[in-house]
């Protein structure tokens, strides 16, 4: 039988993480899958995933052929998870900047609390570390900017931290998501309350990522900035 819970990790370049983040964060569900998307990472991160699913049951593999972007690696595990009647779909980077000990309470507030469940580092209780003042005003004005243009009230609009419940995310037109950086979190918020959803905040604290180098990009930033309007305007069907 399939297990409640799949975790969705995008993977590329993050052969240092995986073998640690699958033991801690199974650790914390007892129902529960963790599903690595693996862009054909040139320091060996799919075989050595492929390695950890031959030893362990709970852990699966999804290998892609190259890097093709975060927000369609979502895409993929996402058509995955809901293949394989998995009840809840939970979001999750795989280098240690989302702590697998938030996990209960993810799962916890999408049963209970709303629709989605939001990791919040901007709600009471939530935070981050190891920021310097540039990223975080960065971060704190590109939320506000999304909840101005899209006039919604979530705290924290680019988290890639979420549990979804599965009916989330069957609603979706999923072939008709747009974005594929970070302004992909924002459209899926966005697309998931147009329809009726709720939303739940769970604070976290985000924890600067511990080995590798950020992905993110300035083109990524522009991607995020362009995205809200083209949703506000109606540009991205969104019906």
């Amino acid at each position: 039988m399939c297990a409640k819970s799949l975790i969705i990790v995008p993977t590329y370049n993050e052969r240092d993480n995986i073998e640690a983040l699958a033991e801690q964060a199974l650790s914390q569900l007892d129902d529960a899958h963790l599903l690595f998307v693996d862009d054909n990472s040139p320091d060996g991160t799919g075989d050595l995933a492929d390695q950890m699913a031959k030893n362990d049951a709970r852990i699966e593999v999804l290998h892609r052929s190259g890097k093709l972007g975060l927000g369609t690696a979502y895409i993929a595990g996402f058509r995955y998870g809901l293949e394989r009647d998995y009840r809840f779909l939970i979001e999750m980077d795989a280098d240690f900047s989302h702590l697998p000990e938030y996990l209960p309470q993810l799962l916890h507030a999408a049963e209970t609390r709303g629709d989605i469940a939001v990791g919040s580092r901007y709600t009471a209780g939530g935070g981050t570390v190891n920021w310097g003042i540039g990223r975080q005003l960065i971060s704190r004005g590109g939320n506000a900017y999304a909840r101005m243009v899209l006039g919604l009230s979530l705290s924290d609009m680019t988290s890639g931290f979420k549990c979804f419940r599965r009916e989330v995310l069957e609603s979706i037109d999923l072939d008709a998501v747009r974005s594929n950086g970070y302004s992909f979190q924002i459209e899926m918020t966005y697309r998931a309350v147009r329809r009726g959803f709720s939303i739940a905040e769970v604070p976290i604290v985000f924890h600067d990522r511990r080995v590798g180098q950020s992905k993110m990009s300035r083109a990524i930033v522009a991607e995020a900035m362009w995205m809200v309007w083209r949703l506000r305007l109606g540009l991205v069907d969104v019906a």
